[in-house]
């Protein structure tokens, strides 16, 4: 078997003597982040029976196209290419009988892979691209399910650090931080009892770039130093990059203007969120306020949270027109229901219309400003947002959309 020599960085990775069951690897573009963990996961499984490692990604399409010649080229690199027997969604190690199994957390149809908690005797379980992985509930209920006797439990996650409104900042760097200093910049690392952090940049692994890589590295050093931080060092945003709404702020909500509430229909992964939305047209300003994040709610329980957030039995609740019987049911139930306004270019032309004015959002209302922070243009040009981070968002959407037609059509 060849020896490779890897940052030092990474030790932790290969030698799990510290005995913590998350390890958590941050860093920037070039810092060896994919490659150190898959090589240590193939090198694992080689050298240890009683392995069974769940590799996985929140989307994971064609894993023999995009994942597993990857992980081959690590094995041909240990010089061991004859001791494994390689799959399209799965490596065995014949001398050990040890196993990678490659999975998406997340179904094509946008549902969260329930199989994944039930496979059994999973030791070790990875999430790459780990910030893609937004929903915690999601996470929770596969880490809980890795509890196996047979040997150590270990969960690995790998990512680009995005915004500090990430669950996974929220969890294990808020209230537990550190810091290094890279380049100048002081860059947050994790003092979480339970975790291993281990931070790299390309710096560490600058001995295997080529040179046109680097010279890009260095151009954005000069002209976007926001991004070279982030992309490239691996800091947390305060607020992602390209965010769809940036004129908001925290503030009181002001009772004394005309309001109405926005409801956008989930389930899970993706919760029932409602929102109470005022209109200050004079000054140009919007208040809203957070009323109801929550995940798998029945009918009768979203009925009853509805209800009980209302101000008056006559308020106005504009909602989704996805979900007809529910809406239905909210009619049946005396609630004063009606359906957001959509056409073709709808989404757009709400988002818009909210940009035009100064978005004052209070203090309590912690998911809507997770969601103001991160979302982002897809395509700015186009007028296409990214479909995440915008359940209280769109609720906000179709309430304003609702007020700012009132207004004009008494201007009129």
């Amino acid at each position: 078997m060849t020896e490779i020599k890897i940052p030092k960085a990474y030790a932790p990775l290969f030698d799990q003597s510290h005995g913590k069951r998350y390890i958590i690897i941050t860093g920037g573009r070039g810092s060896a982040k994919s490659f150190a963990t898959s090589l240590h996961l193939c090198d694992d499984i080689l050298r240890n029976p009683n392995k069974r490692v769940l590799y996985t990604r929140y989307t994971m399409i064609a894993a023999e196209m995009s994942i597993i010649p990857e992980f081959t080229e690590k094995i041909e690199m240990l010089n061991a290419l004859p001791a494994f027997d390689i799959k399209t969604k799965d490596i065995t190690c014949n001398l050990t009988g040890s196993d990678i199994l490659f999975r998406g957390i997340k179904t094509s149809s946008g549902n969260q892979t329930a199989k994944l908690k039930s496979i059994q005797g999973v030791t070790t379980f990875v999430i790459d691209e780990a910030e893609e992985m937004t929903d915690e509930a999601s996470f929770d209920k596969i880490d809980l399910s890795i509890r196996t006797t047979s040997g150590k439990n270990t969960v690995i996650l790998i990512l680009n650090p995005t915004t500090k409104e990430h669950w996974i900042y929220k969890r294990w760097f808020e209230n537990y931080l550190d810091y290094i200093t890279i380049e100048g910049q002081q860059i947050p690392v994790s003092k979480h009892p339970d975790v291993v952090h281990i931070h790299t940049t390309y710096l560490n692994n600058i001995k295997h770039l080529d040179k046109s890589f680097l010279a890009q590295v260095e151009r954005i050093k000069q002209d976007n130093p926001a991004k070279y931080r982030n992309v490239i060092l691996g800091g947390w945003l305060e607020k992602a990059e390209g965010v769809v709404f940036e004129n908001w702020q925290t503030g009181e909500f002001d009772t004394s203007l005309p309001y109405c509430y926005g409801l956008d229909f989930g389930y899970s992964p993706d919760p029932t969120a409602m929102v109470r939305v005022a209109i200050d047209s004079k000054n140009k300003r919007l208040y809203l306020d957070e009323c109801l994040y929550a995940n798998e709610l029945s009918v009768d329980q979203l009925i009853e949270a509805v209800k009980s957030n209302l101000n008056s039995a006559r308020d106005l609740v504009v909602c989704d027109t996805n979900e007809k019987r529910t809406v239905a049911a909210m009619a049946k139930a005396r609630i004063n229901v009606s359906k957001a306004l959509k056409y073709p270019g709808s989404v757009v032309d709400g988002i818009r219309d909210m940009q035009d004015y100064t978005l004052i959002v209070t203090d309590r209302s912690k998911n809507l400003k997770k969601e103001l922070n991160n979302y982002v243009w897809n395509d700015k040009k186009a007028s296409i947002p990214v479909d995440e981070y915008n359940h209280l968002i769109d609720a906000s959407r179709y309430s304003a959309t609702r007020l700012s037609l009132k207004h004009r059509k008494r201007k009129k």
